[in-house]
């Protein structure tokens, strides 16, 4: 199949060959190929500024990120076909790493699959497509999810900000199937349901499971804060672990809502809330003298752009010193960041920072990293985002 050229400066071809897939509008010599002369979402074939293929990709004339690869082979573009194949290489191994629907089955980039994630709900499966190459495919997509695991319901949650920013409409559709409005997740053992609308991404963050399931060993007999808790997915599971007591705290009023239901789904009368901003609630907890065993920070990306750096380090800063205040002598602090632009390395040094600033002792039990449903592509350093640090906190140890 012959497809329009899209030429790279010289030299713009170095990041492509050491394994990432993401094309820039600067890396673009616009002079043998004018971006203007492609439609959003079409597929073109690249090539090097020496005239040498370097395969096909989507390409948005109007975004940041203008070309996204799908094959390193300039003749074969997406088709109906690959698309189905490569799902079928993603469930493949989501199948062998679970034995119950409950898993993101295909993570973007890391699955050949740049802006389209889908994550399965046991009979109801919720797609989301960011980007305009994708959103061409959309028939396909839902016809080859139909085929390969015959769910009951197919949604389209398709409002989430990358699309602003490709130029895409936002909206959420049922395409197959009775409409849902609840969400029936099971994670580590632990029911929960989470309401469709209104609800975080495609509903559900699948990416800290493993976390969570690290947090059950530490939970027995022990009070736990679970701050940022949306529906509930630390704090419920170290309650169905034995925890003594739990209390979860988010800004948001249908959030508590759900950790109220989910709490009750789970036979669990342990479990308290506090709506509120979560600086402020932490706040509030110190200055009542408040003390926990195990306190929970698990913040949305505090670092959405890099030009967010230094406020984004204040603010992960302020928090994990707030989080280890509440702590009891001997307690575990959990921080975990999902911002690509904090580094496992970074996250550490400002939780080591916090405990010499109210003069605790911390010692780094574990780290974990996200879920192998979101499996990491080494070249593409995008895909590597979850980080947590299990972390005990002592005074008066030297």
């Amino acid at each position: 199949m012959t497809f329009p050229i899209l030429y790279l400066r010289k030299g713009a071809e170095r990041r492509l060959r050491s394994g990432h897939l993401w094309v820039y509008s600067n890396e673009v010599d616009i002079r043998r190929s004018p971006l203007t002369d492609f439609e959003p979402g079409v597929q073109a074939e690249l090539r090097a500024a020496n005239d040498k293929s370097l395969g096909t990709l989507f390409v948005n004339p109007h975004a940041l990120i203008c070309g996204r690869l799908i094959s390193r082979d300039g003749r074969n573009g997406m088709t109906p076909k690959r698309l189905t194949e490569r799902l079928e290489v993603a469930l493949a191994m989501r199948e062998r790493l679970f034995d119950r629907p409950f898993y993101r089955w295909v993570f973007g980039d890391s699955d050949g699959l740049s802006g389209l994630v889908i994550d399965r709900f046991d009979d109801t499966v919720v797609v989301q497509i960011s980007t305009a190459g994708m959103e061409l495919m959309k028939d396909a997509i839902v016809r080859a999810v139909q085929r390969l695991v015959h769910p009951a319901a197919i949604i389209l949650k398709n409002d989430g900000k990358m699309r602003k920013i490709e130029g895409l409409d936002t909206y959420v559709e049922h395409v197959h199937g009775p409409e849902v409005s609840t969400l029936r997740v099971e994670e580590n053992g632990v029911r929960f349901e989470v309401p469709l609308e209104g609800g975080q991404k495609t509903g559900w963050f699948y990416d800290h499971r493993v976390n969570r399931q690290r947090l059950q060993a530490y939970a027995p007999g022990k009070r736990v804060l679970d701050v940022f808790s949306y529906v509930g997915g630390w704090g419920i599971q170290a309650a169905c672990a034995g925890a003594s007591s739990v209390t979860c705290v988010d800004s948001s009023a249908s959030a508590i809502d759900s950790v109220h239901h989910n709490a009750r789904l789970n036979g669990l009368d342990n479990v308290e809330t506090l709506e509120g901003d979560a600086f402020e609630a932490l706040k509030a907890l110190c200055d009542e003298k408040e003390k926990f065993d195990i306190v929970v920070l698990d913040p949305p990306a505090l670092i959405p752009r890099r030009r967010d750096q230094k406020a984004g380090e204040q603010a992960y800063a302020r928090l994990n010193q707030l989080g280890l205040r509440l702590l009891e002598r001997d307690g575990i602090l959990v921080s975990a960041s999902c911002s690509m632009h904090l580094s496992q390395d970074r996250l550490t040094d400002i939780i080591r920072g916090g405990g010499r600033k109210i003069d605790r002792f911390v010692q780094l039990l574990e780290q974990g990293r996200q879920a192998p449903d979101h499996p990491v592509i080494p070249g593409i350093p995008e895909t590597d985002y979850i980080k947590a640090c299990f972390v005990r906190a002592l005074t008066s140890f030297f």
